[in-house]
């Protein structure tokens, strides 16, 4: 009786330990690891009645189609889980979160497009993820960056057009990174790519097989091997338009801007004002040709050429001007911040608002005048001039503005 005694509890002890489905094969390794061998049974699904202490979990070559947010809930201490060469479309958010210890995830030779990305948040310890030949056609900028510990990254043969840059940042441990046979876009927005290849230690496996596919220029041609003149990042001058000698305006002061802007491809321009009162962003264009305003800011005009104009210029419209070139490669920007004053003698006025200037005689500016990039927020006073009112053959006063222009950059007079 005894003996039989002791085996039943002996059971009882083991039984949690090596509960096994009757399609698996489970097993303890010299390590003390628990196995569960899953694979090759023609599952349509993660198979219950796991043993909640398995550490490798294998399920690879079956016919399971979808993961679900509790299809790994028997199995929280998991190391290694494979699921490679299965039917999987669909995996739902909340599939993985659970399984805090992973290390190993392979997912490869499936049929996933969309994957929840955040589920990897708390799989802080992944050392090893393949997601090779399926069809992801894009990726989260930071779909891996709580990945301290990823060591090997597959994502070769899937359908990725492009990759944002930063993809492969905050991985410190990254040492080989394999992707390969995608269709890549080889626009200037993976450019970033090639130069991070160029200077990172980490092994991409096959380089020569990470072709462009389009454009049709660069079909063919491996990405680190774009050539960098066909990608520029911008640069951008901004300018005050002025050619108002003895102008003579009875509608207010129309202050002019004009931004040029290089770089390959050719950068869009977009414009930020900010004012006491608000805050306005304009993305583009917004007069059409036939001199229609395309949005509601009808007091910015912007045109095609980088040119804004704002008519009638008033007190409530000073503040910082901003203008940004921006392309597949980058973004810069400069701004000034423009003032307006009004006196009978611009110069002096101007020279009391700010002591650093020098004393310029009359005149006026008939080039445009730069303000450099490097210095953001220089100041643009706008100093004019309106003489005592003159009265019309009629008798009405007729109000002249003769406008003087004086730049300020840095306490230095640009334009004389």
């Amino acid at each position: 009786m005894k003996p039989l005694l002791c085996c039943l509890g002996l059971a009882a002890l083991l039984g949690p330990c090596l509960a096994c489905p009757s399609t698996c094969s489970c097993s303890t390794k010299k390590n003390g690891r628990l196995l569960a061998e899953c694979a090759y049974k023609d599952l349509q699904e993660v198979p219950k009645g796991l043993s909640s202490n398995v550490t490798i979990l294998t399920l690879s070559a079956n016919s399971i189609g979808w993961l679900g947010q509790g299809s790994f809930a028997e199995v929280p201490e998991v190391q290694s889980l494979w699921l490679g060469y299965n039917q999987i479309g669909v995996v739902e958010p909340g599939a993985f979160t659970l399984l805090a210890h992973l290390k190993n995830l392979d997912l490869s030779h499936n049929k996933i497009a969309d994957f929840p990305w955040q589920d990897l948040r708390n799989l802080s310890g992944l050392q090893i993820l393949k997601m090779n030949n399926n069809r992801l056609a894009g990726l989260p900028r930071d779909a891996f960056h709580s990945l301290k510990d990823l060591r090997s990254l597959w994502l070769n043969d899937n359908e990725l057009t492009t990759l944002a840059e930063g993809t492969f940042d905050n991985l410190p441990s990254l040492s080989q990174l394999q992707i390969f046979n995608n269709p890549f876009n080889c626009s200037c927005k993976v450019f970033w790519l090639k130069k991070w290849t160029e200077k990172t230690s980490v092994s991409i496996t096959k380089g020569g097989s990470t072709l462009c596919v389009a454009p049709s220029r660069l079909k063919g041609r491996a990405v680190m091997d774009i050539p960098d003149h066909f990608c520029i990042a911008p640069s951008v001058q901004l300018t005050y338009l002025s050619n108002l000698d003895n102008t003579v305006m009875y509608d207010g002061l129309t202050l002019t801007l004009h931004c040029s802007v290089a770089g390959s491809p050719l950068p869009e321009i977009r414009w930020k004002i900010q004012t006491s009162s608000r805050r306005v962003e304009i993305n583009g264009p917004n007069v059409a040709r036939d001199g229609n305003v395309k949005q509601s800011q009808e007091r910015f005009l912007v045109f095609k050429n980088g040119t804004m104009a704002i008519p009638d210029f008033r007190k409530e419209d000073e503040g910082i001007y901003t203008c940004l070139a921006v392309n597949d490669v980058g973004m810069r920007d400069v701004s000034v911040n423009v003032a307006l004053a009004g006196s009978e003698n611009p110069a002096e006025d101007l020279l009391q608002d700010d002591p650093q200037a020098s004393h310029l005689g009359g005149g006026s500016c008939y080039k445009g005048d730069e303000m450099d990039a490097t210095g953001a927020g220089e100041k643009l006073v706008i100093v004019y001039h309106m003489p005592r009112e003159s009265k019309s053959r009629s008798g009405g006063v007729v109000p002249q503005v003769h406008l003087w222009t004086l730049l300020l950059a840095l306490g230095i007079v640009l334009c004389c």
